[in-house]
């Protein structure tokens, strides 16, 4: 007699409960500090401004949440977790193991990620809480607070798919984020809307900068919806998680296959 297969729901639930506590250890405290530092660094800074009589401005709780957390702790963020997912049982040959029920492989990019989900959403919401010391404007918080989870859970999912898809998935994401998302500033409007940035600062209500006319190749900036924004990251990570486990699910898994070589 054999044992009916789990459903979908069933597998990303055993998954993510028992991949859970991996996110305590110290990779998951390394992507709690890439967040809460530059921020704790910011208050100190203005606790120092302060007691010599100086006040905050709001254009460093502005400057702070998109040159520092947007730019580059996120994106960071997504570099770090998403290799301890799926792609680490790959490399690590443990992968096998998990399929040893007949579970569904595509709920396991998912159920994995999960966890790291969550808690890098925590730690973001903490840091976006951090700034409002600094004199973020109350109304903005929440488009930021949803900008930053909404555009994480997008990250994360584009960097799990190209984990799958890419065995130097790490260097492919890191020339996106760090290449092709500083260009939003000079791309033309189409070609901006293919960014985190766009959505982030649609969200956030803020910019850390302006376009100037006499910036070469500078093209006007545009606004999205805050509404469709958030549903533009919402699907987009959705359907990256989905791709990372129809790539898993054609993926050859073996103990000693090439799927996981270099």
């Amino acid at each position: 007699m054999t044992n009916a297969a789990p459903s979908p729901y069933r597998t990303l639930q055993a998954t993510a409960r028992g991949y859970a506590p991996r996110v305590l250890q110290g990779r998951g405290w390394v992507l709690a500090g890439l967040v809460v530092l530059p921020v704790g660094l910011s208050l100190i800074i203005f606790t120092l401004v302060r007691i010599r009589g100086g006040d905050a401005s709001p254009a460093e709780a502005v400057k702070v949440f998109h040159e520092v957390l947007v730019k580059m702790m996120l994106p960071i963020m997504a570099l770090v977790a998403a290799p301890a997912g799926i792609r680490e049982d790959l490399e690590q040959r443990t992968l096998p193991l998990l399929l040893v029920r007949p579970a569904p492989a595509w709920a396991l990019p998912l159920g994995k990620g999960l966890p790291w989900f969550a808690w890098g959403a925590l730690w973001l919401t903490i840091a976006v809480l951090g700034l409002q010391v600094l004199g973020g404007d109350p109304s903005l918080l929440p488009g930021r607070i949803v900008a930053m989870v909404c555009a994480w859970w997008g990250e994360l999912g584009l960097m799990t798919l190209v984990g799958l898809l890419f065995k130097r998935g790490t260097l492919w994401g890191a020339l996106y984020f760090f290449l092709w998302e500083p260009l939003v500033r000079i791309l033309p409007p189409f070609l901006q809307r293919l960014t985190f940035t766009h959505y982030i600062e649609s969200l956030a209500g803020s910019r850390a900068s302006e376009v100037h006319a006499n910036q070469l190749l500078a093209q006007e900036q545009v606004n999205t919806h805050p509404f469709l924004a958030c549903l533009a990251l919402l699907v987009f990570g959705a359907l990256c998680w989905a791709l990372a486990g129809w790539k898993l699910n054609r993926t050859p898994i073996g103990l000693a296959g090439s799927e996981a070589e270099g």
